[in-house]
């Protein structure tokens, strides 16, 4: 019997858990997944300035634009200009993403961490080594 089937349903079951508890999260704080992406990602790097935010995101400059004039006016963001070049924006933001409701942004993510804490160690780093060598295989050209 092969393993295969067992571990595509396995990751289907996780892929749709983690869609569906994003999507109602989003939807619960009305915001696109673009912008869950953008808040998350200044999370990580305070200060960041637009062009490597929209690098991250992959949008256009006007893109990035309108997201983060649209985040500033919802009062999750601020700009502040740079102390040296004028021209330059830092964005950061005005919203305590590890209080709630903000911390439900990354609320799967944790819970699965908690999860996979309760399981045996050595197991997890093969089967994490294992999935990431799958993946790599199916994702390298042909």
């Amino acid at each position: 019997m092969s393993l295969r089937p067992a571990l595509s349903l396995a990751l289907d079951a996780y892929v749709e858990a983690r869609r569906s508890a994003e999507a109602a999260t989003r939807a619960e704080l009305r915001l696109s997944e673009t912008e869950v992406r953008a808040l998350l990602r200044i999370r990580e790097r305070p200060g960041i300035r637009p062009s490597e935010l929209r690098d991250h995101l992959g949008v256009t400059s006007a893109g990035v634009t309108t997201l983060v004039d649209r985040l500033v006016e919802r009062g999750l963001l601020r700009r502040e200009l740079d102390t040296e070049d004028r021209r330059v924006n830092h964005i950061h933001l005005e919203v305590d993403l590890d209080a709630v409701p903000w911390s439900q942004l990354d609320r799967f993510a944790r819970d699965l961490d908690h999860a996979v804490d309760g399981e045996r160690v050595a197991e997890t780093a093969v089967f994490a080594e294992m999935l990431g060598r799958i993946t790599r295989s199916v994702l390298t050209p042909r």
